[in-house]
């Protein structure tokens, strides 16, 4: 069974600077690896401090015009974007999943997902971000929303196509020049994405693609000209750019990783919990920041858990189970179940004797993975794994499941599968992550509601779609204006604004 359309030969990576793209003189390259079978599909060449900086100087001769470019004007390109990539999307998803390992339908929702976040950006057209105000006798106060300059977004492997959409959108739209850095891992979908928003007439240096690895992200957030970083990964690099990034003054808004609690209770539906919770682990092959990677198990909940075990133990790599993005990910997730093992939890699914999707035996898989009977300060239950591995920690009480909840270090995600109107309402007020879900795994809100979690998952204020994304991308002017002279109730010309 074919799962892919994979490239007769790799595909050279480029950076689309300008109008063109072109491959920066001088550049080493990485080769692109398809997590479905091992086997190279792409090159992307590894952008330098000179290449960087032509980029975003492009970018600012760009802005001028661009920001001065009414922005019904500008929501036009975004219209024209949106229809191509809904006529492009099978070769969108298809290309996000040979190069990261998820299914093409994954891909696909993926993709859906982030041109919501395109049509939250084409209403802002019609929003008043502004207004008027007598704010003394012949005093006016009014505000207007204006962008910032050149931005940039530096994105993840596991979502080349959605993570980036959560950005370029918004920026745009409110007047900004975006370049966008895409994960080294997976470069090809970002170079469909760049011709789109070519073809679809978005001015020379507003949006550019820049390719690279850890030094790229360096030359790109501490260049003088950019104002703001957006940025998607892991805790650690969040962190790292967060600090490099305000500390040269700029804007930063880092998402980070997690560790998220489902709190599964002995009154939930047996059909919406088992599924809820297989698909929260297992989608994205568990490497997703929304995935549920511990279950606090309250009371008696064998059953359910029996449930839960056999609908994970069905799913086969290749069967709505996608790949692992490299061989590394691959032995760490490996390495951190042997610990588990030896640390005296016991493994109910194990996903690492699981087999590869015939024709497709080089690729990286990995079977859906359950360890039970851990206790909350194992490893396995305290560290983010990001595969197909959820581990199960029992307690006695909801409360002592939201304590554990609490004391995490990560806030991303809570969820909680129950019948009970009483208990979701608890866990909704006191649950410390960013997002809760109630009788849902992965509880992404939807558009205009905003993406964005808390601790040690977020750095910066703000969310990355959404409203708070308006906030983020531009900056708000105040104009307070008075024409003439006025008299006061006792006849004075004075008031505290002359």
């Amino acid at each position: 069974m074919k799962l892919v359309d994979l490239p007769e030969r790799p595909i050279q990576c480029m950076n689309l600077v300008g109008r063109e793209w072109s491959t920066p003189q001088g550049s080493s390259s990485l080769p692109v690896i398809s997590p479905y079978t091992g086997k190279q599909i792409g090159t992307v060449p590894l952008s330098g401090p000179e290449a960087v900086s032509d980029a975003i100087q492009r970018s600012v001769s760009a802005f001028p015009a661009w920001r001065n470019t009414p922005i019904k004007e500008r929501c036009q390109h975004l219209f024209r974007f949106r229809e191509l990539a809904l006529l492009n999307i099978d070769k969108l998803a298809n290309t996000a999943a040979m190069e990261s390992g998820k299914t093409v339908a994954e891909a696909k929702a993926g993709i859906l997902k982030g041109l919501e976040v395109v049509e939250f950006a084409l209403s802002l057209q019609n929003m008043s971000h502004g207004g008027i105000l007598e704010v003394s006798r012949g005093v006016t106060c009014h505000s207007v929303r204006e962008p910032l300059g050149v931005v940039v977004g530096i994105t993840p492997f596991n979502f080349p196509a959605m993570v980036p959409l959560w950005m370029y959108p918004i920026a745009l739209a409110l007047g900004n020049c975006f370049i966008l850095k895409p994960s080294e891992k997976v470069p090809l979908t970002s170079q469909l994405v760049g011709d789109l928003l070519r073809t679809a007439g978005i001015p020379p240096g507003v949006f550019s693609v820049v390719n690279g690895d850890r030094a790229t992200v360096e030359a790109l957030i501490t260049h003088p000209e950019v104002r703001a970083v957006g940025f998607v990964g892991s805790t650690a690099a969040a962190q790292s750019v967060y600090a490099t990034a305000t500390s040269q003054g700029k804007r930063a808004l880092c998402l980070g990783g997690a560790k998220n609690s489902v709190i599964l209770v002995p009154d939930a539906d047996e059909a919406i919990a088992t599924s809820g919770v297989v698909a929260s682990f297992t989608g994205c092959a568990g490497q997703r920041c929304m995935a549920a990677s511990l279950l606090l198990a309250v009371g008696p909940v064998d059953h359910l858990i029996a449930k839960i075990a056999e609908s994970a133990e069905a799913l086969k790599p290749g069967d709505c189970l996608g790949a692992i993005i490299d061989r590394a990910a691959y032995e760490r997730i490996c390495n951190a179940i042997d610990i588990a093992a030896q640390d005296g939890a016991k493994i109910l699914v194990d996903g690492r004797s699981a087999k590869a999707p015939v024709g497709y035996e080089g690729g990286i898989w990995l079977g859906p993975t359950i360890i039970d009977r851990a206790n909350i300060d194992m490893e396995c239950a305290q560290l983010e794994i990001f595969g197909p591995v959820l581990t199960i920690v029992r307690v006695n009480s909801l409360s002592e499941a939201l304590a554990i909840e609490a004391r995490s270090q990560y806030g991303n995600a809570t969820s909680v599968f129950t019948t009970s109107g009483a208990v979701a309402r608890q866990v909704a007020a006191r649950a410390s992550a960013g997002m809760v879900g109630i009788n849902i795994g992965v509880p992404v809100p939807r558009e205009p509601f905003s993406f964005g979690g808390t601790k040690q998952s977020k750095f910066g204020s703000g969310d990355i779609t959404g409203m708070s994304a308006v906030e983020f991308w531009s900056a708000l002017k105040k104009v307070t204006t008075k024409w003439e002279e006025t008299q006061g109730d006792v006849g004075s010309p004075e008031n505290w604004m002359s």
